[in-house]
């Protein structure tokens, strides 16, 4: 797991370069060539690590890194990693975790009042809510609204397939096409009836696509 996550201690300060360490270190450990999938901001983070690792990764598989590039959706608020600090010292990991979502990923409050009350996962979601702000640190740079940063991955030389699911928000998909085009070998595609959940809630769908994109 990452760090803060599942069975992987936390250290503070956090620092995103520790994570693309981490997985460096995970590649090194293997030897020989490998195939990273990345979700969410998980996504960037195999990127930065397959810029370190160059030819040792053969193939790519990033899902729905939270791009905002345009006007579809908007931009993060530049106090959110500090809000959310806030609530979960005043508040707890509960209201923090619904901060984030709402500011974060743009979900209304009926649906973060649904997933509250429906969805199991909620209670393990809160486990982590510590860990929201680092996604956010991950992820700087890339949901102003604006376009990519240029040359930031132009190292990334691994085929690679973009994939957004298609009940995903609009948003999703047009960054998911930029990051496409800051690439050098990548493509997009839509995954048919997934959304932003997919890991956690149709785990088996998304697996068969990345079994199929790294031919296995």
């Amino acid at each position: 797991d990452r760090r803060g996550r599942g069975e992987s201690g936390n250290t503070e300060p956090y620092a995103v370069e520790r994570e693309v360490e981490d997985l460096v270190a995970l590649v090194n450990s293997i030897g020989g060539p490998v195939f990273l999938f990345g979700s969410s901001s998980g996504a960037v983070l195999a990127l930065d690590a397959a810029t370190r690792l160059g030819s040792r990764v053969t193939k790519l598989f990033l899902y729905e890194p939270p791009f905002i590039v345009d006007s579809s959706r908007p931009p993060i608020p530049d106090t959110l990693i500090q809000e959310i600090n806030a609530s979960l010292s005043a508040n707890g990991r509960d209201e923090a975790l619904a901060l984030f979502f709402g500011k974060g990923l743009g979900i209304p409050a009926p649906g973060i009042t649904f997933m509250r009350w429906m969805l199991p996962a909620w209670s393990d979601m809160t486990r982590i809510a510590h860990t929201a702000p680092y996604d956010l640190m991950v992820l700087a740079g890339t949901q102003s609204g604006k376009p990519l940063p240029v040359g930031r991955w132009a190292q990334v030389s691994a085929p690679t397939l973009v994939a957004a699911g298609s009940k995903g928000e609009a948003f999703f998909h047009s960054g998911a096409k930029a990051l496409v085009g800051r690439l050098a070998a990548a493509q997009y595609r839509s995954l048919d009836g997934l959304d932003h959940s997919a890991v956690l809630m149709a785990p088996e769908a998304l697996a068969a696509a990345i079994r199929e994109s790294f031919g296995k």
